[in-house]
């Protein structure tokens, strides 16, 4: 069974995002399996982890979209804080920024998510664009 473990908040702290998960998972294992994905239907991103063995996810709901904005525009891979650890999530940032790109466009992903992330992530792509 996968477990979701929420990204309820974050901090920025000299231009390195470090997210949070919720209160319950405080004294989880992970590490980092470097990849992220899409759940289209939430409007979120999913990161994934590897926990005892089998894969977990944080969930970035799209409340946490704009410091995922502020991560990419850095262009450093955040860090997860878990009671007293501090993880780094690795290629993070190169796999987000993919998506983002493949999303931009792309009805595969559901008109209202596509919208919605490139309204978010306006600031992201037009960048790319300069």
């Amino acid at each position: 069974m996968r477990n979701i473990y929420n990204i309820e908040n974050h901090v920025d702290i000299h231009n390195k995002m470090t997210f949070r998960v919720n209160e319950k998972a405080q004294h989880i294992h992970i590490s980092p399996a470097r990849q992220v994905i899409v759940d289209s239907d939430a409007y979120a991103f999913i990161y994934i982890v590897e926990e005892d063995g089998e894969f977990s996810y944080l969930h970035f709901g799209e409340d946490t979209w704009p410091a995922l904005l502020k991560m990419l525009l850095c262009g450093e891979d955040p860090l997860l804080s878990v009671g007293e650890e501090t993880i780094e999530l690795q290629q993070f940032h190169e796999e987000l920024e993919g998506l983002i790109y493949n999303i931009e466009g792309n009805s595969n992903y559901g008109e209202e998510f596509v919208a919605r992330v490139e309204t978010a992530f306006q600031a992201f792509l037009a960048d790319d664009e300069v």
